[in-house]
């Protein structure tokens, strides 16, 4: 442990941090538009700057490392007027359509103008530049609301592994044209990880902006719906990893999915857990029990269902005995669930003869 001081209170921290990871870890706030825990910090944004007592020039939170007795301020006047022309010079180059703009109430950049009192200049072009990109069936790039803060590019190809992403010959972001010969998608897997953790309105979900930003017919009733949107915590149900997310519910019905920052997925999904979510609102689902009669499949009560399996399956026990049976669990299910579907065949069935999708 040392001992620094942040903005004139003495504070014991563990070596080996950033100025960043210090403020964080009391409690003090320090805006950054291209920090992400996960990756190593490169200090694109320039909004992290803090004042450091004998250094000339401020000091990147996100890079510089803590030292005994340094004395830090955070919020002081330069500071605040540093950040103040950064958010001024994005600002400037930013299309001023927060009311059409899906990231909405969650766009950091517009967060942190706010807080800082950073209005759209004179010179503020109003015109889009560049096409949207709408070549992926999951999510849509617009590049006139890119930062460059590179946290898309670095996520794709440090966490993800796939280097789908690059800066093109204007500037901005771009899907990475793949080598010759190759399909359009074999460096995308499509798995959401790079619009969920854009700043702005660069990258976001076609699904969400189709089927639900799409039903209102005015930007204020649709910015009105997103905010009251409510996140409901939960684990995905695709395999058996257990990946944490979380529900994006509109008037009880699961209008988008957002990966959860925590073990054991560190808030990385696939585009399963990220963008199939669907099923869960389809009319086909079903949710009630189905039996056949007289050849057709019709809704059942769960007693009457459990009363069917429980007489067909003492049926087949006694005509043909225990090794009739097999069973087939699935990575789906829970430990728990599938503990217990084990224990059904060998205890209440009598076999051995079950296996497990995930196996191998």
């Amino acid at each position: 442990m040392i001992q620094i001081e942040i903005n004139n209170h003495v504070y014991e921290i563990p070596e080996n941090l950033t100025i960043l990871q210090a403020c964080q870890r009391v409690g003090i706030d320090i805006p950054t538009l291209c920090y992400d825990e996960r990756l190593e910090p490169e200090g694109n944004c320039k909004l992290c700057v803090v004042e450091v007592t004998g250094e000339k020039d401020l000091v990147l939170a996100c890079k510089a490392m803590i030292k005994e007795g340094m004395n830090i301020l955070t919020h002081s006047p330069n500071v605040k007027r540093a950040r103040q022309e950064v958010l001024t010079k994005l600002l400037s180059e930013h299309p001023q359509e927060c009311l059409d703009c899906l990231k909405s109430n969650s766009c950091k950049l517009r967060t942190y103008c706010n807080q800082y009192n950073v209005t759209a200049t004179v010179t503020q072009a109003l015109s889009k530049k560049y096409p949207i990109d709408e070549s992926n069936p999951f999510y849509y790039i617009d590049p006139n609301k890119c930062i460059l803060c590179n946290l898309c590019i670095r996520v794709c190809e440090e966490l993800q592994v796939r280097g789908a992403l690059e800066l093109n010959e204007k500037g901005y972001i771009a899907r990475k044209k793949p080598p010759q010969g190759k399909d359009e998608d074999t460096l995308c897997e499509s798995c959401g990880n790079c619009l969920d953790v854009c700043p702005t309105g660069a990258i976001g979900s076609r699904i969400f902006k189709e089927e639900f930003a799409a039903q209102f017919a005015t930007a204020e009733e649709r910015a009105q719906a997103m905010e009251e949107l409510k996140y409901v915590k939960t684990t995905c149900p695709y395999c058996g990893v257990g990946c944490q997310l979380e529900l994006v519910v509109s008037d009880q019905k699961v209008v988008d999915v957002r990966p959860y920052n925590t073990l054991p997925n560190n808030g990385l999904l696939c585009v399963k857990g990220r963008f199939g979510y669907k099923f869960i609102n389809h009319p086909d689902r079903l949710k009630n029990p189905l039996i056949k009669k007289d050849g057709k499949f019709v809704e059942t009560t769960w007693d009457e269902a459990y009363e069917l399996i429980v007489s067909k399956a003492r049926e087949i026990k006694n005509k043909y005995g225990s090794q009739a049976f097999g069973g087939l669990s699935s990575a789906r299910c829970t430990n728990e669930e599938n503990y217990l579907f084990q224990k059904l065949f060998r205890v209440a069935f009598g076999t051995n003869n079950i296996d497990h999708c995930a196996r191998l």
